[in-house]
């Protein structure tokens, strides 16, 4: 019981004669938030720039520069005090988000986001700098890659005696047959394609087949549920 009580008073002793708050210059903070919000911007770039998506979310590429000053202003907060990093850590573990990420790539940046305010706040600018120019040129480098084959959903909606022509037009291109719906004599037809360029000539030689209701062309990012 002793031993408990000397080792509990060492701990108490210990935190006590530690600094409780951490010298931090007004000087720093400026810094390391510009610094931090610099870099949110230049993610805000890339992200901007490497979207492949259908719809482009433009409040979601403002939230990474803004996740990136606050998780610096976090960090810059809870390393200059041992009891608030504790209690803000216990804070945060209650937070749940309920947003959907529909693109895994969003985590990507997300996470590439929170790392640089993390850095920043803790002072490492070179690791907030370099990092971030080494996973932008991957992004942009694998991005880029993917460009020169596109993929499409092509969706045709045409009656049953259209069927031989709308197949001779397919069979000119690289598909994939992903859904087939037969609704009386109207067939819904949805196909996977990819593209080298922009050409799409094709969805007019599909459109003027007799027979054929409607032919639709959109981005396809990889899922699809039937």
């Amino acid at each position: 019981m002793d031993q408990t009580i000397n080792f509990q008073d060492i701990i108490k002793k210990s935190v006590l004669k530690m600094e409780q708050f951490a010298s931090i210059s007004v000087l720093d903070t400026v810094i390391g938030l510009i610094l931090s919000g610099a870099i949110g911007l230049f993610i805000y770039y890339i992200y901007k720039k490497s979207f492949r998506g259908v719809v482009y979310s433009h409040t979601f590429n403002i939230t990474l520069v803004v996740m990136a000053m606050l998780t610096s202003l976090i960090i810059m907060t809870i390393s200059t005090n041992i009891v608030l990093s504790l209690g803000m850590v216990g804070a945060l573990s209650i937070v749940r988000f309920r947003t959907a990420i529909k693109d895994p790539l969003d985590i990507v940046f997300m996470f590439w986001s929170i790392a640089v305010g993390i850095a920043t706040g803790a002072g490492a600018y070179p690791v907030s700098i370099i990092g971030s120019i080494i996973v932008a040129a991957t992004i942009l480098l694998l991005s880029r890659k993917q460009l020169k084959d596109m993929a499409y959903l092509l969706v045709i909606h045409y009656r049953d005696n259209a069927n031989d022509e709308v197949r001779y037009q397919l069979n000119k291109l690289k598909y994939a047959l992903k859904s087939k719906t037969i609704n009386k004599d109207v067939v819904e037809l949805i196909v996977e394609i990819k593209l080298k360029d922009d050409n799409t000539a094709f969805v007019q030689d599909i459109s003027a087949i007799e027979g054929v209701k409607d032919v639709s062309l959109v981005s396809y990012n990889g899922d699809y549920a039937p």
